[in-house]
């Protein structure tokens, strides 16, 4: 991994807030996304390195993240299968780790509507940028 993970700053909106003042537990999954869709054209370079689809999500909060919170989501690949790529998160609030999380992205060919290897460029970009 990358002494310091790629980051991506969050604007906590009025909406994603429940009635105790916390952002609620599924705006948490909108975040990881925000920073995914983010990070892979930026490491990857081309638009169709979002042909991918979501296979898993775990998420482990930490602490609530209020309104009035600075949010920020870093994001890393700690391992690239066949047709997969895992991604690990922290979502950072007052500089502080309120959330960690793991998703899977599947390498997807949207025109046949089925998995795919990941493409070797992608991989390739990916070990490079994060050292792996």
């Amino acid at each position: 991994m990358r002494e310091h993970p790629f980051t991506v700053g969050i604007d906590v909106r009025y909406n994603d807030v429940d009635l105790l003042g916390h952002v609620n537990n599924a705006i948490y999954s909108s975040y990881l996304e925000a920073a995914r869709v983010e990070y892979l054209p930026e490491v990857l370079g081309t638009p169709e390195s979002l042909e991918s689809v979501l296979a898993h999500l775990e998420i482990d909060f930490h602490r609530p993240i209020t309104l009035e919170d600075d949010v920020e989501v870093a994001i890393w690949v700690t391992d690239i299968g066949t047709s997969t790529i895992t991604f690990a998160y922290e979502v950072r609030a007052a500089g502080e780790v309120a959330a960690t999380a793991e998703t899977v992205q599947v390498a997807y060919d949207p025109e046949a509507k089925e998995s795919r290897p990941v493409p070797d460029e992608w991989r390739e970009r990916i070990e490079a940028f994060e050292d792996l």
